[in-house]
């Protein structure tokens, strides 16, 4: 049983790895060939730094996941703080309003928000469609899933920790700092990751929202679809696969080396 359930897992595995091993190996491919190999070339990498349109796209994906996954850490902690605070049953209910945004489609959420923002345009003359749309667009996308982590943290926390530190003379913010947050900082640490990574990835509710000022990494790729994608994207892909594989690992390493220091202490 143990042999079959480790076979079903290397398939699935293999499946899901496969095309990225592919793409990262036709990167280096000296044709724009996508079937056949020709031998090893660093010119798509050598491409890719020289074009300007994609640089530009990606330092404005960059930007927004960023800014992104800091600002839906800060909401989304303080909103799972405050749906953790409510009574049994206004806390069920505040969770699962937080759980609907990340079943609903994407495309009902970006053409939602873009008409939210062209109806806010259109009356005030503000948020014309561009960078700040689009920030704000992902930092609304991104906060159910940081609540969605932060959550189980403040659950498994003891209840008690706080009222001690109270209790004990330490004042209600210097509380929060000293006890709250280090336990639940292995959650906020998985929400920032992952409202990263969805900012990076989003291209529907992008779409709607970047406007023609502010186009995302994303939408620069899907409007290249119209002609055939040269191999620079796949060098591109591997850098970002790579950094987002480099992030995880360093922290990872982090967490472990910070739960071994907790067990030396106890």
């Amino acid at each position: 049983m143990k042999t079959l359930s480790r076979i079903y897992n290397g398939l699935v595995f293999l499946f899901l790895y496969s095309p990225i091993v592919v793409l990262i190996v036709y990167s280096f491919n000296d044709s724009k060939n996508r079937v056949k190999w020709e031998g090893f070339t660093l010119d798509w990498y050598r491409e890719l730094f020289q074009n300007e349109l994609i640089l530009d796209s990606l330092w404005v994906t960059l930007q927004i996941a960023a800014l992104a996954a800091v600002f839906a850490t800060i909401i989304g902690t303080m909103a799972a703080m405050g749906i953790y605070s409510m009574n049994g049953r206004l806390s069920r209910m505040m969770f699962m309003l937080n759980n609907i945004p990340m079943v609903n489609p994407e495309i009902v959420t970006g053409i939602s928000m873009m008409l939210m923002f062209v109806a806010i345009y259109r009356a005030t003359g503000l948020l014309q469609p561009g960078f700040l749309t689009l920030l704000l667009a992902h930092i609304t996308f991104c906060i159910p899933y940081v609540v969605l982590q932060v959550m189980p943290k403040l659950r498994q926390m003891n209840k008690h920790m706080y009222e001690a530190a109270l209790d004990l003379g330490c004042s209600p913010v210097p509380a929060f700092f000293k006890v709250v947050l280090p336990e639940i900082m292995p959650g906020i640490i998985t929400g920032a990751l992952m409202a990263f990574t969805m900012s990076l990835d989003d291209f529907v509710i992008s779409y709607f929202n970047a406007g023609a000022t502010a186009q995302n990494l994303s939408v620069t790729i899907y409007s290249m679809t119209k002609k055939p994608v040269t191999p620079e994207i796949n060098a591109l892909s591997t850098l970002l696969f790579g950094a987002v594989l480099l992030l995880l690992i360093v922290v990872n390493a982090w967490q472990v080396r910070d739960l071994k220091k907790q067990k030396e202490r106890r």
